[in-house]
């Protein structure tokens, strides 16, 4: 009989996934990538599997939250908005940073974690995960 999986086997072979999603994009649309590469990667459903638009609007995000994805409707493919602090929207070349992390949930909902986030947004920026989780926290402490 086969090894049984654990939750933890089951986290770590998400946290693998995503990472590998994020070098096939950072391949596909890297090695920088700014709003007219965010744009694109957005309307490609291998990346992004959900329509998904951003709105430069603080109504729907917590205080402190840099950007937030809000289901449309009731199934996720009505798509979401992803809503970006207006703070941003003046800095659209560090924007991908923001919307890069909250993918996970687009694409992945509650599954999803923090760790999860992380590999995804680094991988597909070519950083370590500690260096991009250096650099959200840095871009979420701008807010404060």
């Amino acid at each position: 009989m086969g090894k049984q999986l654990t939750v933890e086997d089951a986290k770590q072979s998400l946290t693998d996934h995503v990472a590998a999603k994020g070098t096939e994009l950072r391949d596909k649309y890297g090695p920088t990538l700014g709003w007219a590469e965010l744009e694109q990667i957005l309307q490609d459903r291998d990346f992004v599997r959900y329509p998904c638009d951003i709105k430069f609007d603080a109504t729907e995000l917590q205080q402190g939250e840099f950007a937030h994805p809000v289901a449309n409707g009731a199934r996720p493919e009505d798509g979401y908005t992803m809503f970006v602090h207006p703070y941003f929207a003046t800095q659209r070349e560090r924007v991908p940073h923001l919307v890069l992390y909250q993918l996970v949930e687009v694409n992945y909902g509650g599954f999803a974690s923090s760790d999860d986030a992380e590999a995804f947004g680094a991988a597909a920026l070519g950083l370590t995960k500690e260096a991009y989780y250096q650099a959200i926290c840095a871009l979420a402490d701008e807010l404060t």
